[in-house]
This record gives structure tokens, C-alpha cells and sequence, in this order.
């Protein structure tokens, strides 16, 4: 591979999950704090990027299987989306902001699946994991551009921080996308082969994988809707959350870089995943604890962990079982299962849970997250007993 198409690729990476990194781990701070939005409302804004991954990833995994060049359709998606997070950015009710993150999410959701079909087709295996690893690096520089930005602020915030960066760095992503590798539909002389991908279903392995991974996605909800408030309410300052939450993102890099690899080569996909799984219920037994503060902010690795394990590791898994014309789709049953089903599901479930524990207009946060404990606790056991790889 020459280090021209690793850079592209890279960058790619980089700013898909810059954009994403800008506002899902601090906007519902912004809601329940500033906005005063109920636990259920900031589930709803949240449920839009999950609503639109059950019907968009489709939609654009068909377009880049069949018909478009992939480059030119992240290009323009993302240069679109990033004009409506700006606009976002200034909205305070409840009615329009939800309006723009649905319009939004349904441009940004199928980037997530083509991301990575494109990077397929164009990495062999061995460069995988350190391409997609500066995904999480711009993750991780987006959270400390935020912090910065909110410790130099003076001026009243007016807007929504975190959605204003996210749509110059979607703007940026866009910009970048055209200057990306060739890529051609596959032009499969079955205009209707993307409907193999539920042909996957057949195999019982990759049916439990797909049912493991929609209830684990329901409670990952849990990481990233209370998360930032419950930072603040164990007191650590606002201006800093977004710089603490990159812990999980650090962790997910030396786990990708160190770990990721070796894993699935030696331990195979049944044991990688199952490590993946159980870092989850880790971190919610420590937030459950809320003390010390050090410990809480330290177990937020195993966030990243968990990630790199189970849902990178499971995007390796499904390339390796898709047939080549249906990959892009393949990747797309998976986001919809998860980042669409799950999360929308988890984002309901977790808003309320929150308002049921939420007394005297505070959250009880030791049996907010006692509950998402025992449900991963149970995948857990599940996926062992039931998955083979």
C-alpha cells in the first residue's frame, strides 16, 4: 500500500468519527443541563442518528454496491450534513432540534457502513486495524478541541458547542472525500443481490452474532446519554468532560494497535468478541460504585475495549463471511441491527430508566447503572455458550 492511499484512507477515518466524536459523548449534557430536556426527550435526539440507520445504511450500502462511485456520495452527504449541524447548533426547542438531528442523522447513517466497505476495498487485512484506529484518533482530538475551546471561551454560550464543531469538521470530511481512491460499484448482474445479505441469517453463528449484538448495542445507550452529566454530578467540571471521555478512545487505540490483531488470530472471533462483551458490565459495576473518582474516570478504557472487541472486531467478522458483491449491504444488516435497532431501542430504555430513578430533579445513579450491568452480565454468557466462531 503506498503511504498516498494510507493517508486518504486515514483521513477518511479521521474525520468520519471526528464529526461523530464532536457531540454524542457531551450533547446530553447540553439537553438535560442548559436546554432542561427530560431524560426521555435527550433519548429522542439521540434515537434520530438510530432511527436512520434502520433505513439509510441500506439505502446507501445499495447505491455503492450498484450504482455510485462511494467517494462521491460521502462527499456530498457530508457536505450536506454538516450545513444542517450548523443550523442545529442554534436551536433551543425541543420540536426543531429533534427535526434537524432526524434530517441529519439520515445523511450521516450510511457513511457508517461505507466508511469501512470502502476501506475494504481498497486495504488488504494486515492495514485494517491502523487505518481504522485514526477513526479513533480523531474521536479522541475532537474531544480535546472542545475542551479547549470551552476553557478559552469568554462570551456566553449562545449555541451548542459541540454540534458547531461537528458540522465545520462534516464540512471538512466532505471537502476530503473527493479526493479519495476511485471506487466503482461492483455492478453484480443481480440488480437485487443486496437481498443476499439477509441469506446470512441462515447460518445460526452469524444469527447468534446478530442477536448478541442488537441487546449489547441496547445498553451501550448508557454509556453515552448519561455519561457526561454523571461526570459533572461525581464533580468534574464541565469544560473538562470532554477531554476525560477520550479515555475510553485512548484505550480503544492500544487496543486496536496492541491487541486487536493478535486477538482474533489466536483467540479466534468467539473469544475476541466475548472480551468485548464483558468489558461493558466491568465499567457499569464501577460507575455503579461512583467512587473514587480516579477509578470511575480510569474504567472508562474499558469503554474502548469493549468497542475495539466486540464491534470492530464484529465488522471483521461480517467482511469475512459477506460474498464480495454484498459487502457494503452486509456491513449495512449490521448497522441497522445495531447502531439502528439497538440504540434506538437503548435510547428509549435508558431515558426511561433515568427518569424512573430521578428524584427531586436528581439522578440515582447507582441503579441507573446496576441495570445495563446484569443485562451484559447475561450477553455475556450467552454469546460463550452459543457462538463458535
Amino acid at each position: 500500500m503506498s503511504w498516498t492511499l494510507y493517508g486518504q484512507l486515514s483521513l477518511m477515518m479521521f474525520l468520519e468519527f471526528a464529526v461523530w466524536g464532536a457531540w454524542a459523548p457531551v450533547l446530553a449534557a447540553y439537553l438535560l443541563g442548559d436546554l432542561k430536556f427530560s431524560g426521555k426527550q435527550t433519548g429522542w435526539v439521540y434515537a434520530m442518528l438510530w432511527l436512520a440507520c434502520i433505513v439509510s445504511p441500506f439505502i446507501g450500502g445499495q447505491l455503492a454496491d450498484r450504482y455510485l462511485e462511494t467517494q462521491w456520495f460521502l462527499a456530498a452527504v457530508s457536505l450536506l450534513g454538516g450545513i444542517v449541524l450548523l443550523i442545529a447548533a442554534r436551536q433551543r426547542k425541543f420540536g426543531g432540534l429533534v427535526g434537524l438531528m432526524a434530517l441529519y442523522s439520515l445523511l450521516y447513517a450510511p457513511t457508517l457502513p461505507l466508511v469501512f466497505s470502502l476501506m475494504m476495498r481498497h486495504a488488504s487485512a494486515e492495514y485494517v486495524g491502523t487505518i481504522r484506529v485514526w477513526g479513533t484518533i480523531g474521536w479522541i482530538v475532537a474531544g480535546f478541541i472542545l475542551a479547549f475551546w470551552r476553557r478559552t471561551r469568554t462570551e456566553p454560550k449562545k449555541t451548542s458547542d459541540c454540534l458547531t464543531l461537528a458540522g465545520i469538521l462534516s464540512l471538512l470530511m466532505g471537502v476530503s472525500c473527493v479526493f479519495l481512491p476511485h471506487t466503482p460499484p461492483a455492478k453484480s448482474s443481480d440488480p437485487l443481490a443486496f437481498l443476499k445479505a439477509f441469506d446470512l441469517l441462515k447460518d445460526p453463528q452469524f444469527l447468534v452474532f446478530l442477536i448478541i449484538s442488537f441487546v449489547v448495542t441496547t445498553e451501550l445507550q448508557f454509556y453515552y446519554v448519561p455519561t457526561a452529566q454523571y461526570l459533572e454530578d461525581i464533580g468534574i467540571k464541565n469544560k473538562n468532560v470532554p477531554a476525560v471521555m477520550t479515555v475510553a478512545q485512548m484505550a480503544e487505540i492500544l487496543a486496536m494497535v496492541l491487541a486487536l490483531g493478535w486477538a482474533v488470530t489466536h483467540l479466534g472471533y468467539q473469544w475476541t468478541l466475548a472480551i468485548g462483551v464483558i468489558a461493558w458490565p466491568a465499567r457499569y459495576v464501577i460507575f455503579a460504585l461512583m467512587k473514587p473518582v480516579w477509578l470511575v474516570v480510569a474504567s472508562l478504557a474499558f469503554h474502548g475495549i469493549g468497542y475495539t472487541f466486540f464491534f470492530t472486531a464484529g465488522q471483521m467478522y461480517v467482511d469475512s463471511v459477506a460474498p464480495p458483491d454484498i459487502k457494503a449491504s452486509a456491513q449495512a444488516l449490521i448497522t441497522v441491527a445495531t447502531l439502528g435497532l439497538g440504540n434506538f431501542l437503548g435510547t428509549q430504555f435508558t431515558g426511561v430508566i433515568m427518569d424512573f430513578f430521578k428524584v427531586e430533579g436528581k439522578f440515582r445513579w447507582r441503579p441507573i447503572f446496576l441495570v445495563p450491568c446484569i443485562l451484559t452480565v447475561a450477553c455475556a454468557i450467552a454469546f460463550l455458550a452459543l457462538f463458535k466462531g
